[in-house]
């Protein structure tokens, strides 16, 4: 059975599944926070691997890639609510309490943190939406996301650092974020805000730094590594085609063989035992 993702109202999202399901990339766009009802979520973004426990909560940072499988509980469900702290009502909330950030935030990726009783009893009090047995008007979504941000700060007061930072992203480094996040098969146009550039920016510095345009240089980025999973770990493409980016296992195969003159099952066939990388 597929996992069930809806949207309860404009800004509040519950997934439901019953089996072990690998989730698609996603660009992040805005906060959200996420309570873990059932079953656990594995997550990799910002490089790293996180897994999210059962009745924990996670504030997520806007303009983040994430790829997440969901895991359901031994009672065999997984239950995962979320709610997002948009821009409009953040900026809205700052101004009528005269808030201001100070400085960016320079914590720890990880927000992941055990939920006291307050921000426990406000997810329990979404149930209503997520039965369908209450439905929410704008204004009453607007409040239960001013209601979110002030459990946060009570929660913890240095989250207004995340929340109400309204700047621009930064230019980050580009060598640095494309090879930590080339295997998220997402559109040019996130991967340019992502890293605080325009469209047009980001093509030309990309050019210059990998002297490859970006769809070039990223197809070769997965099918060298690939290769390296193939020939040295003994991988098959089908285990890991996905993760690395690729849409389908056709054009994967298709790929491969353009790129080395080979097949990946003759590049495992006769490959070495010793990993070359880390030898």
């Amino acid at each position: 059975m597929e996992a069930v993702k809806e949207l309860i109202f404009d800004r509040l999202v519950y997934s439901c599944a019953f089996e072990k399901v690998r989730g698609m990339e996603e660009f992040i766009p805005e906060h959200f926070l996420g309570f873990q009802l059932a079953g656990e979520t594995h997550a990799f973004y910002a490089g790293t691997s996180t897994i999210i426990p059962e009745n924990s909560i996670v504030l997520v940072r806007k303009n983040q890639l994430i790829r997440t499988t969901k895991y359901p509980s031994k009672s065999g469900s997984y239950k995962f609510v979320s709610i997002t702290l948009d821009k409009e009502v953040l900026q809205k909330y700052a101004l009528e309490n005269r808030i201001r950030a100070a400085a960016r935030y320079e914590g720890s990726q990880k927000l992941i943190f055990e939920p006291d009783d307050f921000l426990r009893s406000y997810f329990l009090s979404l149930a209503p939406y997520i039965n369908k047995t209450k439905e929410a008007t704008p204004r009453l979504a607007e409040l239960k996301i001013r209601e979110a941000v002030e459990l946060l700060l009570q929660c913890n007061p240095d989250f207004h650092t995340i929340l109400f930072d309204f700047s621009d992203p930064f230019k980050v480094d580009l060598a640095e974020f494309m090879n930590e996040h080339y295997m998220f098969n997402i559109p040019v146009e996130s991967l340019a805000k992502l890293t605080g550039r325009s469209l047009s920016a980001f093509k030309r510095d990309f050019t210059r730094v990998f002297n490859a345009p970006p769809k070039q240089w990223l197809l070769n980025r997965r099918l060298d590594e690939a290769h390296y999973l193939i020939k040295y770990k003994r991988q098959k493409p089908v285990d890991f085609y996905l993760d690395l980016g690729f849409e389908n296992l056709s054009h994967f195969y298709y790929a491969f063989k353009h790129r080395f003159g080979q097949t990946s099952s003759e590049v495992r066939a006769y490959g070495p035992a010793t990993d070359q990388r880390h030898p």
